[in-house]
């Protein structure tokens, strides 16, 4: 694929530099610049899978700061994915504080009380917590009445039975089958009711067991229950849905430098002069920003209507880490651009920089700074068709149709847009069908 691309780039410069008659019409050179991204795209894919299978251990990995893991100890990466969390912007940093903060009041509660069986308490916590305080209190509706069904069953159970050992220890075997395989299916009240009867049998072997033993159940289930609400409400009780938008708005923030960078290195005086930005900041955001997505979308939709396309961004996030990599690798020019074209290119940079700061301003809320509120289309290049010139027009315009489209979805924006007008839409855009998403 490197020399298949290297060659791609070399025809097209000889097309180019040639005579005037063989140089081809602009939506030839449009067509070129996406055959490029699309064989690079291919050539990351192929890159990403032979890492995933190859354990890390066939080079090359190029560009080395797309796949800097493939070289990092397993040490490294656990390292680097715990510190990473380590941040209120990680979901998974507040799903593990509101589970710590649960169970060690779970703890507390269970001691100071002395409850019978008082690890169900916690089992409660466990089980029962959810990301949010409204699918937590859901949950735990159903829960409880489920064990209430279950308890009744186990006290029936455990009556009639008395203090038969052998009953229950062949009772045992298919209560967990039925429990452990119908629960999931079925859901969390048959779930909870089946594993009350089954811990009801398999207590009743171990001591002599009343109809005690399924109170003690409900008591320690309700405890539980209660507390891991009272944590849900208290710590992030929205889940993802305030998150994603902050995690969005830090990942835009992210690619500014990123957009401005790719730019100026092409655009550099001599050519490679300037020093590619790095990318492990965006990388580092766009993780965070989709773990808070993948939570977003398992939870429950809210009463407020859904507009936004999160989705979007992060693909466009995708398509700016990918540009800033194989942009200066592909289309380095040998000599300088042409300075009227050169400052086009860094106008239109500047223009898409400032939408990804608009689009980051308005997913928390804030006013965009005065120089950036107006939106603005990059400017075409009117000199040579170079392709270092035309594939960075290509993907600007392509980012500058993606942000178009995200900003139009954005509420702030959705009532500003004047009626009968739709934004862009975005080129290489491989999401499918637009979703809104909250």
């Amino acid at each position: 694929m490197d020399e298949a691309i290297h060659a791609f780039q070399q025809t097209r410069m000889r097309q180019v530099t040639g005579p005037s008659a063989d140089v081809p019409p602009v939506p030839v050179l449009h067509r070129q610049a996406a055959v490029l991204a699309v064989a690079e795209s291919a050539r990351i894919l192929e890159i990403a899978v032979r890492v995933a299978l190859d354990g890390r251990r066939t080079p090359p990995f190029e560009p080395r700061e797309l796949f800097w893991y493939a070289h990092a100890p397993a040490s490294q990466l656990w390292i680097l994915r715990f510190t990473g969390n380590l941040t209120l912007r990680s979901v998974q940093f507040q799903n593990a504080a509101r589970i710590a903060l649960a169970l060690a009041a779970a703890r507390l509660v269970a001691g100071s009380l002395d409850l019978n069986h008082g690890f169900w308490v916690l089992l409660a916590v466990l089980t029962l917590s959810r990301t949010t305080a409204g699918q937590t209190w859901a949950v735990i509706r159903t829960a409880v009445a489920g064990n209430l069904v279950g308890a009744v069953a186990a006290g029936a159970l455990l009556i009639g039975l008395g203090q038969h050992i052998e009953a229950y220890a062949a009772l045992l075997a298919p209560g967990m089958l039925l429990a452990f395989a119908l629960g999931p299916l079925l859901g969390i009240a048959w779930a909870q009711g089946l594993f009350t009867l089954v811990v009801a049998i398999a207590f009743a072997q171990i001591a002599p067991a009343t109809w005690r033993l399924a109170e003690a159940r409900i008591v320690d289930v309700v405890t539980g229950s209660a507390i891991g609400l009272l944590c849900a409400m208290l710590a992030w009780p929205a889940g993802a849905r305030r998150e994603v938008r902050r995690t969005m708005a830090d990942l835009l923030h992210a690619c500014t430098p990123l957009i401005r960078g790719t730019v100026a290195v092409l655009t550099a005086v001599p050519p490679g002069s300037a020093t590619p930005p790095p990318t492990q900041p965006a990388l580092h955001r766009l993780r965070l920003a989709e773990a808070a997505y993948d939570q977003f979308r398992s939870e429950p939709a809210g009463s407020r209507p859904a507009q936004a396309d999160w989705h979007a961004v992060l693909i466009a996030a995708g398509q700016v880490l990918l540009g800033a990599h194989w942009l200066p690798r592909f289309d380095m020019p040998a000599t300088a651009l042409p300075p009227d074209d050169a400052d086009r290119a860094r106008a239109g940079g500047h223009a898409v920089a400032d939408t990804t700061v608009r689009l980051a301003c308005l997913c928390t809320g804030d006013r965009p700074p005065p120089g950036v509120a107006t939106r603005t289309t990059p400017c075409s290049p009117v000199g040579p068709p170079l392709p270092a010139l035309v594939d960075l027009d290509v993907w600007l315009r392509s980012l500058d149709a993606q942000f178009a489209r995200i900003e139009a979805g954005l509420p702030e924006t959705a009532g500003r847009a004047a009626p009968g007008t739709a934004a862009a839409p975005a080129a290489g855009h491989m999401s499918g069908p637009r979703r809104p998403e909250g």
